[in-house]
């Protein structure tokens, strides 16, 4: 059974800084992305940020210049790492694994809130 547990969310005053961690454990095939999404009260979720099998990454136009996706394999491990952050940044962050291939299976951590506020 996959799991991916996140860490690292919590409060944070604007202009703040905050790391996001999300560790993947049990059997899963060949990875094609590793990202993070966000859901806000109200509002859909959203692709933050994404970073492929080949290193290639892709960012939310919102986030731009302030965030920044690594991975490291040999943990399966995905960080997220959110600078300046806004009281617009505020939501539930979710960790996401996407396989390779029409059958690959996406999987989802569980969430961990980040809240913005003075």
């Amino acid at each position: 059974q996959v799991q991916l547990v996140e860490s690292g969310g919590g409060l944070v005053q604007p202009g703040g800084s905050l790391r996001l961690s999300c560790a993947a454990s049990g059997t899963i095939r060949s990875i094609n992305a590793m990202g993070w999404y966000r859901q806000a009260p109200g509002k859909q979720r959203e692709l933050v940020a994404r970073i492929f099998s080949n290193g290639n990454t892709n960012y939310a136009d919102s986030v731009k210049g302030r965030a920044t996706i690594s991975r490291d394999n040999a943990k399966r491990t995905v960080y997220l790492q959110m600078n300046s952050l806004k009281p617009d940044d505020t939501a539930v962050y979710y960790c996401n694994i996407k396989e390779l291939g029409p059958r690959g299976s996406d999987y989802w951590g569980q969430g961990t809130q980040v809240t913005v506020s003075s």
